[in-house]
This record gives structure tokens, C-alpha cells and sequence, in this order.
């Protein structure tokens, strides 16, 4: 039997998730910047394992990627489904690494519960990134097979979620309102709290520029909108849109999505919004986010929020739904909150924070951002409290088999 693990030393940290992009998103932002951290922080090696179009082994140093051939996720062309178990399975006993964290709920966990069973001495983590049980269940269906039935089926997931992540030897939300709560009524322990970072020094209202505005066609005295995020109907995109054009055209209001996704091609032809497409260049996204006014989502089931912390460091007040980690994010003093799914609601708010002092709301929201949110903060969270806890918890569970089995060879 190998030595029990902990993190006195190099080790070997695995990552696998269904959640990756090459264009974004919020797990795959955390996992680049985790990588980043793993290499400049520790002298610990990183695999990932993530779905792509083809099988294959990238060694580089300390950095290990492993791709599964994978089909892309209909309506969501920027993801891929990875089902093949055995071969991730495969991955991990070709590697064998000391810890293995899993990023979401569906069946790659069962692969790292499956692993653990023949080496009991790893240690498994998993980060509650999306609330799928009403994200995808619940709101979804509710309006085909009406609520009380998506209700059940809400239920059912979630009793699945509890079921999952009580087998884990530690578990993360992203925060309170967006899964810790939740987590910790479905009986699951070992419950903590890891809220992801900014780079603060990049999302910054010292990037906003007026030579922005004016190639749009927006004078200082114009209230400019924007959304940043996926267009699709899970981040309510559709409805930001829809309170946009409820606004007056006397307000002079310009509305900006930044993103891609299976809605875009929906979205009405409007002279007023501007869609200029997903920004690979970070820079480049800070300076659109500190030259807007105002930030809108509708998103109601965020677990953590990337896309409003980056638009409150570079200054803005929120307009978004009180509903998941937008609860933790936004409170008067930073913006306002409307009802889930109501779009006249949404838009009334953006008339009236357009009214208020805005300029105290963008300051308050940089504030609230400063000293909470920083990569270097969510690592070293990770590191110093979560992965010790894991392995903590691994090492008595190895210990009480052995007892048990002692005991149960004594006895006969």
C-alpha cells in the first residue's frame, strides 16, 4: 500500500470536467488560471483531463493534458460531451494521481468514485460550479410539463446531488447562495466555500475609453449596457435583450453582448445593440466593461458570477435577478435586483439606477471586489484549506476500512 498523501510534497493534482471551451466560460477560466497558479506557486504537477475532437498526450514538464475524443454538445458548439468513463479511467491509472477534482455533476464523477474504489489512498474533490437541478431541470421543463411536475424532478436531481457529493472526501461551492446552502441540507459535509478571483489590476475603471464610445456613435451623456457571457438561454441572454427594448428610445440607450452561443442568430436586428462576438484578448474585454455604464444579466441560477466581479472591478453597477450567487454579489449599494424572469422589471431598474449616483454605486462595486476576489486568494483557499481537508478525510476513511477489516478478520 502507497504512503498516505498530503501536500508536504510535490504531487500529482487532476482536474476533469465536461465543462471546457477553448472560447471561454467559467470553469475553464478557473482551470487556466489554476494552471497557472500549480506551475509559478507550487511544485506540484498538473493533469488535466478535458474533451476534444481527438485521443491524445501532451507531456510538458509538470503540465500533462489529456484529450477524449468527444461529440460536440447539440445547440452548444463550443462543448463537447465526454461519456467515455473508461477511458478517463484509463487516464487515471496511467497517471496516478494524488487527488482527483471533478467540476461537475454528471457522469465523470462516477469515474473518479470508480478509480478511488481500487485506490483508496487518492483523494477525490469536487467544486459545485452549476446548479444543474434548476438551471437545467427545474426551469427548463417547468414550462412543458408545467411546475409542480419539473418541482418533482427538481427534487429527484437533487436528492441525486446529495447522493453524488456525499461520497466525496471534501466538497466546494463557489458561495453561500449559489450551492453552499444547498449542499449542506442535502446532508453533504465536508462543505466549503472557494469563490473564485479577478484580475484586479486588468479590470480596472482606469480602462474606460471615450475613443470607444465615440467609434460607436455614444456621448458621455448616453447610457451604454452590456452583457458578457454565453448567448444562450440557460444566461437568460434573450431576456437582457427583451428589457433592453422595452427601454424608451428617448433614453439613448446602447446595449452591448459580448459572447457567442445558439441565440445569437435570434436576436432582432436593432442599430442599437452591438454584438461584437466573443474577446479572446482579456485586455480588450476589460476596456469594453470600464467604457459601459452599467452591467445587465439575467441570469438567475449563477453559482458564482465571473462576468459580474469583472464588470464591478472595472467600476459598474449591476443590474441583475434575485435569485443564486447574484444574492452574495449585489446588494443596494452596488446596483439593483429584479425578479426572475421579468424583463419589464429588469428594465425599470435600469431607468431608474440610470437616475441614482452612479458613480458611488461604480466605486462601492470596485470596493466590494478589492481585498475579496483574487486568483491568488481562490488557490491558496484550495490549497491551504479544501485539498487538506481531502486528504485528511481520505486518511481516516483508509484507516477505519482498515480497522474494520482487522476486526472482521479477528472475528472469524
Amino acid at each position: 500500500m502507497r504512503k498516505s498523501r498530503d501536500l508536504s510534497g510535490a504531487q500529482l493534482i487532476c482536474d476533469v470536467t465536461q465543462s471546457w471551451s477553448e472560447v471561454g466560460g467559467g470553469v475553464g477560466t478557473y482551470l487556466r488560471r489554476k494552471r497557472e497558479y500549480i506551475l509559478s506557486h507550487t511544485p506540484h504537477r498538473h493533469l488535466l483531463i478535458i474533451p476534444g475532437e481527438e485521443d491524445s498526450f501532451v507531456e510538458d514538464g509538470r503540465k500533462i493534458t489529456v484529450t477524449i475524443a468527444s461529440p460536440r454538445v447539440p445547440g452548444s458548439p463550443n462543448y463537447r460531451l465526454l461519456l467515455r468513463n473508461r477511458a478517463v479511467i484509463a487516464a487515471f491509472e496511467r497517471y496516478r494521481p494524488d487527488v482527483i477534482e471533478c467540476q461537475d455533476a454528471y457522469n465523470l464523477p462516477w469515474a473518479a468514485v470508480r478509480y478511488r474504489r481500487d485506490n483508496p489512498e487518492t483523494a477525490i474533490v469536487a467544486g459545485y460550479f452549476t446548479d444543474f437541478p434548476t438551471a437545467y431541470v427545474h426551469r427548463p421543463l417547468k414550462r412543458f410539463v408545467g411546475n409542480a411536475i419539473a418541482g418533482q424532478l427538481r427534487s429527484l436531481s437533487y436528492r441525486y446531488c446529495g447522493l453524488l457529493y456525499r461520497k466525496f472526501d471534501c466538497v466546494y461551492a463557489l458561495s453561500e447562495s449559489g450551492g453552499a446552502a444547498k449542499l449542506r441540507e442535502l446532508g453533504v459535509g465536508n462543505v466549503g466555500i472557494v469563490p473564485l478571483g479577478v484580475q484586479i489590476d486588468e479590470f480596472n475603471p482606469r480602462k474606460r475609453d471615450p475613443e470607444l464610445r465615440r467609434s460607436l456613435g455614444i456621448g458621455e451623456d448616453q447610457p451604454l449596457l452590456i452583457y458578457v457571457g454565453r448567448l444562450d438561454r440557460e444566461r437568460r441572454a434573450q431576456l437582457v435583450v427583451d428589457a433592453f427594448r422595452k427601454l424608451p428610445r428617448a433614453f439613448g440607450a446602447r446595449l452591448v453582448l459580448i459572447g457567442e452561443g445558439p441565440i445569437r442568430d435570434e436576436i432582432p436586428k436593432d442599430e442599437r445593440i452591438i454584438a461584437p462576438g466573443y474577446l479572446t484578448n482579456r485586455s480588450e474585454l476589460a476596456r469594453w466593461l470600464a467604457s459601459a455604464d452599467m452591467y445587465v444579466s439575467a441570469m438567475a441560477d449563477e453559482t458564482f458570477g465571473v462576468s459580474v466581479i469583472e464588470a464591478q472591478a472595472s467600476g459598474l453597477p449591476v443590474v441583475g435577478v434575485a435569485a443564486g450567487a447574484m444574492l452574495d454579489r449585489v446588494d443596494e449599494e452596488t446596483g439593483k435586483l429584479a425578479p426572475v424572469d421579468d424583463s419589464s422589471a429588469i428594465a425599470a431598474n435600469i431607468l431608474e439606477l440610470w437616475q441614482a449616483d452612479r458613480a458611488a454605486m461604480g466605486r462601492a462595486a470596485r470596493d466590494h471586489v478589492e481585498g475579496r476576489f483574487s486568483w491568488e486568494r481562490t488557490f491558496k483557499t484550495l490549497f491551504g484549506d479544501i485539498y487538506p481537508q481531502a486528504f485528511e478525510a481520505r486518511r481516516a476513511a483508509v484507516q477505519r476500512n482498515a480497522v474494520s477489516a482487522y476486526a472482521s478478520g479477528t472475528a472469524a
